[in-house]
């Protein structure tokens, strides 16, 4: 039996450089293994907590998509879909929702954070909550649970999510019996929390990101305002503690991390070290971005791998769908 692996990403900004390395790179290495069967999908659901403008929802979700594809995601070898053509998710997350003990939802971070944020500022403890919001961990484990997902690989602040899940599915088998599979995360150690721009996480809510595909004199521009300390240039330097060596590890192939590990430690200035990164990076990228770009531009084919990709998935989803609601008595 191969090993379920899922991972999605919603559409509330551009790709950038911490989703790449936090979840995506990782789950299409993952799927390379014949032990893995692997499913992705575009998240747009769960974007429709914070987009409420009809065009960027569309942009967005075409755009995480394209970004897939562009990596090398294989429709044909994987279960590739939009979150919002498989409505047996949308179910399940009710059934969930029946289990799922509301001091659970209260402890989420992202509720808590805004919570927190809204006492500080001494606002209503709810303000800027939507009930999506509130609720986003049940629907995220209805997309886990519904595949019987073994491995989820996220990023690390994402984790709190994969064990709502198994909480979630251990309450229901507790009542009905050996029913959904317990899943795991699964995160890159190394770069679970990825420093942005300014040295804080990177996050399109900090708008310190570098976004994937971006053209290379922006892309350029952007890693030269990485922050670094004032270090002089012939000092040695630990590649360890730098964000600037963190990215370059990712694109670069081994010989080029060696050699530049060890430019690190003998000396190499910040202006050199970054547009060594941006030339690894800008290399691995070039023919990708192209890709990206022109699935961009014609989205009827993209909606078409999409429209496969979803009936692919309910074929999955249906009968096992059909096994949940049996077991509650609804069928």
């Amino acid at each position: 039996m191969k090993k379920q692996v899922l991972t999605g990403i919603k559409p509330t900004g551009r790709v950038h450089l911490g989703n790449y390395i936090g979840a995506i790179k990782p789950a299409l290495e993952l799927a390379q293994n014949e032990m893995y069967q692997p499913a992705y999908f575009v998240a747009d659901y769960h974007g429709l907590t914070k987009i409420h403008d009809k065009e960027e929802m569309s942009q967005l979700s075409r755009g995480i998509a394209a970004t897939w594809l562009a990596l090398g995601l294989d429709p044909e070898k994987a279960i590739f879909y939009r979150q919002s053509d498989v409505p047996e998710i949308f179910e399940l997350s009710w059934i969930l929702a029946c289990f799922t003990p509301k001091g659970l939802m209260n402890r989420a971070h992202a509720y808590k954070s805004i919570v927190e944020e809204n006492a500080h500022t001494g606002r209503e403890s709810d303000t800027g909550v939507n009930m999506g919001v509130f609720t986003y961990p049940i629907l995220m484990s209805a997309d886990i649970l519904l595949f019987q997902t073994d491995l989820v690989p996220v990023g690390k602040d994402q984790i709190q999510h994969v064990e709502i899940a198994r909480d979630i599915a251990e309450n229901f088998n507790h009542t009905y019996g050996d029913t959904f599979t317990l899943p795991q995360h699964v995160i890159e150690k190394e770069t679970a929390v990825l420093p942005g721009l300014d040295g804080r996480k990177m996050s399109k809510s900090y708008n310190n990101t570098i976004p994937l595909f971006e053209e290379p004199k922006k892309l350029q521009k952007l890693i030269n305002k990485i922050k670094t300390d004032s270090t002089p240039p012939e000092a040695p330097k630990n590649p360890d503690d730098s964000i600037i060596f963190t990215l370059y590890k990712e694109f670069a192939a081994e010989d080029q991390i060696n050699e530049m590990r060890s430019r690190f430690t003998s000396g190499i200035s910040w202006g050199q070290a970054k547009k060594e990164l941006f030339d690894v990076m800008n290399a691995r990228l070039e023919e990708p971005r192209q890709k990206y770009n022109e699935l961009m531009e014609t989205p009827e084919k993209l909606n078409e791998i999409l429209q496969a990709g979803a009936e692919k998935a309910r074929q999955k989803a249906r009968p096992f769908l059909e096994e949940v609601k049996i077991k509650i008595g609804l069928q």
